[in-house]
């Protein structure tokens, strides 16, 4: 079974509003000693877009506009051999993700973290990827034959590069793969099975050796998730507390092979975060359990097994609301510690 009794320990999604790498993660460092991340900052640049971060070394890949564009250029053949070669070797020391495209990343390497029990990256995951990034004829290459099977191969290299950087931070490492563009899997929008998203998340996850976890901040098929091979689903427990509990026997499954869930309690957006307290957000949490434990889910079990998260990246604040995010993050974690130790 993994170690996920986390204990409500505080960590984040990923982005920060900051321009600045050593200020984001000064704050990382102030607040998440714990389970630091490294901050994502996409105000620093459009490389630093959460789909453009990733893009580095996939075959006929250019950011044109702000859109990535995949175009079978004279070399596309050549860079499509090198990748699954590259994967067959389980070779992933050219699908890094470079300074320019992850100074963040760069400068939480250079960060001492002596008290961090681990320390988390995230990818953005193969189903938001790939229907992000699309070919010269604005299809998404996830419905691509050919683009759409290297589509998992390169970014099981790019998070296996990604874990091993951050293990020489800490031995520990959870990695994250972020899903957005799950909350649209089932609509019509989205002709994908259950099998091709199964197979496409498992493809990606197999490259992490670490603790291994999916954010979706939306409601999606949540048993699709949970049957994968993670050990910690992250979701926005602030907005959509109620679609996850419409599973709770899956959810059972899941914690009792060992499965942490991470709570995205802690509101991303302005207006919800200014009116919320850490006294309000202790009860929403617990209203947010209750129909697990009420369904055969110890609530030790529950919180033991849970991380605490803001409810989605904090990109989208102020750089003091996304540290005052943090406040009130790090207060709900030590409030319940004290109460339930």
């Amino acid at each position: 079974m993994p170690d996920t009794d986390f204990n409500c320990l505080p960590t984040v999604i990923g982005s920060l509003p900051h321009r600045d790498a050593n200020a984001a993660c000064a704050l990382v460092g102030r607040y998440l000693k714990d389970i630091p991340a490294w901050p994502q900052l996409p105000r620093r640049s459009p490389k630093e877009d959460m789909n453009a971060q990733y893009s580095e070394g996939f075959p006929g890949i250019a950011l044109e506009d702000g859109n990535l564009r995949v175009r079978r250029q004279a070399n596309f053949e050549k860079e499509l051999e090198r990748l699954y070669t590259a994967y067959l070797a389980g070779d992933f020391s050219k699908y890094h993700v470079s300074d320019e495209y992850a100074a963040g990343l760069y400068c939480f390497l250079e960060t001492k973290f002596s008290s961090a029990r681990a320390v988390k990256g995230q990818v953005t995951g193969p189903v938001t990827w790939g229907l992000v990034v699309a070919d010269e004829t604005r299809r998404a290459i996830i419905y691509d034959e050919v683009l759409g099977e290297a589509l998992p191969k390169f970014l099981r290299l790019k998070v296996a590069w990604m874990e091993n950087k951050l293990r020489e931070v800490n031995p520990r490492t959870i990695m994250f793969i972020d899903e957005p563009y799950l909350a649209s899997f089932g609509s019509v929008a989205v002709p994908l099975s259950r099998e091709k998203v199964t197979s496409l998340l498992d493809e990606v996850l197999g490259g992490i050796r670490g603790l291994k976890g999916i954010h979706c901040c939306g409601n999606t098929d949540w048993p699709v998730v949970l049957a994968t091979s993670i050990d910690i689903l992250n979701f926005d427990a602030y907005n959509f507390a109620n679609s996850l509990a419409l599973y709770t026997k899956d959810v059972k499954r899941f914690i009792d092979r060992g499965g942490a869930i991470a709570w995205g309690i802690v509101p991303s957006s302005d207006a919800d975060l200014a009116r919320e307290t850490v006294a309000s957000l202790k009860d929403r949490l617990e209203e947010a359990m209750a129909p697990f434990a009420r369904n055969g889910i110890h609530i030790r079990q529950l919180r033991e097994q849970a991380l605490l998260t803001p409810s989605c990246g904090l990109a989208g604040l102020s750089e003091e609301a996304a540290e005052d995010a943090l406040v009130k993050l790090t207060g709900l974690s030590k409030t319940l510690q004290e109460i339930y130790r």
